[in-house]
């Protein structure tokens, strides 16, 4: 087939052989672009558990990894503030700060962390439903919508998988690929899905810490979902969702 080489061709590491990473932007001189989506200044943000009085998550590694599996049904019991503020600094958050560089609790080329992640919430205590978006280097959240039917088009967008909308939160991971074109170029797009994997593990393991459980999903509506989070498809698109749950 003509199109098998643009297809599955990004996987493989020739693509950075062949990209000549003198013309990117980064090497043009070009300023590098936010290391999060700027938000306006009379946003409602809310204030999360800071790291250091985390409670949660008191197992070992060893059994967070042998007990993670997919889990597709939840309990009708909500998450504390705590808890999803121990799941967004375990897949996101920053660990320290480097000069100007934020090092975040989950691996990205070049640490360009090219990934925003969005919150459909249903049963959060003390957080009214709606869509959210989190700021790992305020460890904030922002309210970015209250659509109304938001379990309903949730499940509609992940294709009528009713597990999307069943928990009491569901991730929604989007990409803003100049993040990492500014430095990789054409080599950005093999590293932005391996990125994404990447957090999506921190999700589970972090889940299994604090009685909780998700299922990745990679099988969605993509307008519909881009839609949902107010998204022109182009320059920031989802790319991944998983909802999390009591279990």
């Amino acid at each position: 087939m003509k199109n098998e080489r643009t297809l599955k061709y990004f996987l493989k590491d020739d693509i950075r052989q062949e990209t000549d990473f003198r013309k990117t932007d980064q090497n043009m001189g070009v300023p590098a672009p936010p290391i999060e989506k700027p938000c306006p200044a009379d946003a409602k943000k809310i204030p999360l558990t800071n790291p250091e009085a985390f409670k949660t998550g008191e197992i070992s590694l060893e059994t967070a990894i042998f007990k993670r599996e997919s889990r597709r049904r939840f309990k009708n019991e909500a998450l504390s503030i705590e808890e999803l503020s121990f799941l967004l600094w375990s897949t996101q958050g920053v660990r320290k700060w480097h000069q100007k560089y934020a090092l975040r609790t989950v691996p990205s080329a070049g640490n360009r962390h090219a990934l925003e992640t969005y919150l459909a919430v249903f049963n959060v205590n003390n957080l009214e439903p709606g869509i959210y978006r989190y700021l790992p280097s305020q460890h904030q959240l922002v309210l970015e919508s209250s659509p109304n039917y938001l379990k309903e088009r949730m499940i509609d967008t992940a294709l009528n998988q009713q597990f999307a909308g069943s928990g009491a939160v569901t991730f929604i991971w989007t990409t803003i690929p100049y993040r990492m074109e500014w430095r990789y170029g054409e080599a950005s797009y093999k590293v932005i899905a391996l990125d994404a994997g990447h957090v999506c593990q921190n999700l589970y393991l972090a889940c299994e810490a604090i009685g909780a459980g998700t299922c990745a999903i990679a099988a969605y509506d993509q307008p519909a979902a881009d839609r949902l989070l107010n998204l022109d498809g182009d320059d920031e698109f989802v790319v991944y969702m998983a909802p999390v749950g009591k279990v």
